[in-house]
C-alpha cells in the first residue's frame, strides 16, 4: 500500500533506477574547482547535438506545423525508409520500411519487443552482466530473467544458453557493443545465437544501441542477409548516442511486418507517436552527419584506448573488456563494489557504477567489478581518473 492505495507488487519488488540511485550519493557533497567530480557513471552524451542539427530542428519548430502534431504511431515514413535503407546497406541484407518502427528511445523499443513476445510467467535469457533497464522491465512484467553468465572474456556461450532454454523461454537478448562491458560480439558468435534461437523457435533480440561506435569495419554480423531473418531477429537501435538526441528520445525497432501490428498496439497506448522534432532531427542527422559521426566514433575509440592504457597501469586493477562507451573493470580491493562505489565519491571524487547493479544479487562477480563509462571524459580526465583510483585506500 502507498498512502492507503494498492501498490503493484512486481513494481515494488523491482530495484530502483541505478543511475538515479548513484546520483543520490552526491547529495550534500561539494567538489572544489581544483578537484572536480569525475563522472563516469552514465552512458549518454552530455553535449548538445551539433549546431547544424539544432538549426534544422529549430527551423522545423518554427516553420513546419506538422512538427507539433501527432504522427503515425509506427513513426514518420521518411525516417522509417531511411532506417530501412541504412540497415540494408550496412548489413548487406533487405530491410523494408514496413519492418521498421520508430520508438521513444531504444528502451521503449525493448519494452515493445518484449510485450509482443512474453507474458507473466514466461522467461527471457539475459547474459550477465546485463543492462539493468532490460532486467527492470522484465521484473515489472512478471517475466523471469534467466541469467547467462559470460566467460572471463565477457562473451556469452551459445552452448550454455541452449541448456537454459525451457518450455516458457521466449527470447535471448544480446547487446553488442555491450552495455555494461563494452564487449563487441564476434559475427560468428552472433550467428550461433541466431541458429540456436531459430532452431528452438524463440526470438533473438539484438540491441545495437552503440553500433555507431563499434571498432570493427564492415557489418558486425550477417543476420539481416539471412533468408527469413525476421522470423527470429528483432533488432534495436538508438539515435541518442549517434546524434546526441538523448532528450528527444528517438529509437528504432526492426522486425517482421506482422509483428509491427502488435508493436503498434503497444506504442499507441504508451506514447501514441514519437516526438516529431526528434524524428526530424534523426532524419537530418542520417542524411547530413556521416562525416561528423565518423569523427565522433574516432574520438570514442581514442578514449577507449586511453582508458585501457591508464587503468591497466594500476596495480591490481584489470580491464576485463572495453568498447563503445564502457570499460568493465575488476578492482583489487576487499570491499564489495556496492560499498566501494559510493565511497569513491566521498574519498576521491569519482562517480562510477558498481558491478552489483548489473548482476544477480547472488553472483559474487558483481562485487568485484565497476563499470567505467569513459565517453564523456577527455584524455586529461582519464589520466586524472587513473591517478585518483591509484590513491584509493583499501
Amino acid at each position: 500500500m502507498i498512502d492507503g492505495a494498492p501498490l503493484n507488487p512486481v513494481l515494488a519488488a523491482a530495484f530502483p533506477p541505478p543511475v538515479m540511485e548513484a546520483r543520490r550519493w552526491l547529495a550534500g557533497l561539494s567538489f572544489p574547482p581544483g578537484r572536480p567530480l569525475i563522472n563516469v557513471s552514465q552512458a549518454a552524451p552530455v553535449d548538445p547535438p551539433p549546431l547544424p542539427l539544432r538549426q534544422a530542428m529549430a527551423d522545423a519548430a518554427l516553420n513546419r506545423p506538422d512538427a507539433h502534431l501527432y504522427g503515425p504511431v509506427l513513426g514518420n515514413p521518411d525516417l522509417r525508409a531511411a532506417v530501412a535503407g541504412e540497415f540494408s546497406r550496412s548489413y548487406g541484407g533487405t530491410v523494408e520500411p514496413g519492418q521498421v518502427a520508430i520508438t521513444q528511445g531504444c528502451n521503449q523499443a525493448f519494452c515493445a519487443a518484449i510485450t509482443t513476445l512474453a507474458q507473466a510467467g514466461d522467461e527471457v535469457i539475459l547474459p550477465t552482466p546485463w543492462y539493468f533497464n532490460h532486467k527492470m522491465w522484465l521484473d515489472m512484467q512478471g517475466i523471469r530473467a534467466v541469467p547467462l553468465p559470460c566467460g572471463d572474456d565477457l562473451l556469452p556461450d551459445p552452448d550454455r544458453a541452449a541448456g537454459l532454454i525451457g518450455p516458457r523461454c521466449r527470447a535471448i537478448v544480446l547487446v553488442t557493443p555491450n552495455n555494461p562491458s563494452g564487449a563487441e560480439y564476434p559475427a560468428d558468435l552472433v550467428r550461433r545465437f541466431f541458429d540456436l534461437a531459430q532452431d528452438r523457435g524463440i526470438a533473438l533480440i539484438l540491441d545495437e544501441t552503440y553500433r555507431d561506435f563499434d571498432s570493427r569495419s564492415g557489418a558486425p554480423h550477417d543476420l539481416l542477409a539471412r533468408p527469413d531473418w525476421d522470423r527470429t531477429v528483432i533488432q534495436l537501435y538508438s539515435f541518442s548516442k549517434a546524434y546526441r538526441l538523448t532528450g528527444h528520445r528517438v529509437g528504432a525497432l526492426i522486425a517482421s511486418e506482422s509483428r509491427m501490428a502488435q508493436v503498434e498496439k503497444f506504442l499507441d497506448t504508451v506514447a501514441i507517436s514519437t516526438s516529431q522534432l526528434g524524428q526530424i532531427g534523426a532524419l537530418w542527422g542520417m542524411e547530413n552527419l556521416g562525416d561528423w559521426l565518423a569523427g565522433e566514433r574516432a574520438g570514442i575509440l581514442s578514449r577507449r584506448d586511453a582508458t585501457v592504457a591508464a587503468l591497466s597501469s594500476l596495480p591490481g586493477w584489470r580491464v576485463k573488456s572495453a568498447g563503445a562507451y564502457f570499460a568493465w573493470v575488476q578492482h583489487p580491493l576487499a570491499e564489495s563494489s556496492a560499498l566501494l562505489a559510493p565511497r569513491m565519491v566521498r574519498d576521491i571524487g569519482v562517480l562510477a557504477l558498481p558491478g552489483t547493479m548489473f548482476m544477480p544479487p547472488d553472483d559474487p562477480d558483481g562485487a568485484r567489478h565497476l563499470r567505467i563509462a569513459f565517453a564523456n571524459v577527455d584524455a586529461a580526465g582519464i589520466a586524472q581518473l587513473a591517478e585518483r583510483l591509484r590513491g584509493l585506500g583499501g
